[in-house]
C-alpha cells in the first residue's frame, strides 16, 4: 500500500458521507477563509498554506497548494523561500523550547536535593501526559 497515493483522495466523498454535517462545516470554513475573507490576497494565502503544509508534512496539501499558487503566478523561488521561512520558524520553535529542557534539568536537581531531606513516596509517576 502506498500511503500517499493521490488516488486516495478519491475516498474523500466517502469520508464526507460518514459525517456530512461536520464535513460541511469544514468546507464552509475553508470557503470563507480562502474566498470570502479579503484582507490577505489569495496568492499570499496559498503561499502561507504551502509553507504550513511543509510543516505539517502533508504531501496532498503540498501538491494542492503549490499548484494553486503556481496558477496564481507564483514562482519556484517564492515557494522555496516560503519553505525556508517555515523551516527556520520551526527550527526556532524547537530551539526556544529547548529552554524548557534546561529549566526541567535545573528543577530536577533542586527537587532532588529537597526530596533527599524528606521521606519519598514509593511510587511516583514520571509523567502525566
Amino acid at each position: 500500500m502506498n500511503y500517499y497515493d493521490s488516488n486516495n483522495l478519491k475516498k474523500i466523498p466517502d469520508l464526507i458521507r460518514l459525517a456530512p454535517e461536520a464535513a460541511q462545516s469544514y468546507l464552509t470554513f475553508e470557503h470563507e477563509v480562502y474566498e470570502e475573507l479579503k484582507a490577505i490576497p489569495l496568492r499570499t494565502k496559498e503561499l502561507i498554506a504551502l509553507a504550513v503544509a511543509h510543516v505539517t508534512g502533508c504531501p496532498y496539501c503540498i501538491d494542492t497548494h503549490v499548484k494553486k499558487f503556481q496558477s496564481l503566478g507564483g514562482t519556484r523561488e517564492e515557494i522555496f523561500e516560503a519553505v525556508l521561512v517555515a523551516t527556520c520558524t520551526r527550527a526556532g520553535a524547537v530551539l526556544s523550547h529547548a529552554t524548557h529542557s534546561l529549566v526541567a534539568y535545573e528543577e530536577d536537581r533542586t527537587q532532588e536535593q529537597q526530596m533527599s531531606n524528606e521521606v519519598q513516596p514509593k511510587h511516583k509517576p514520571d509523567c502525566f501526559c
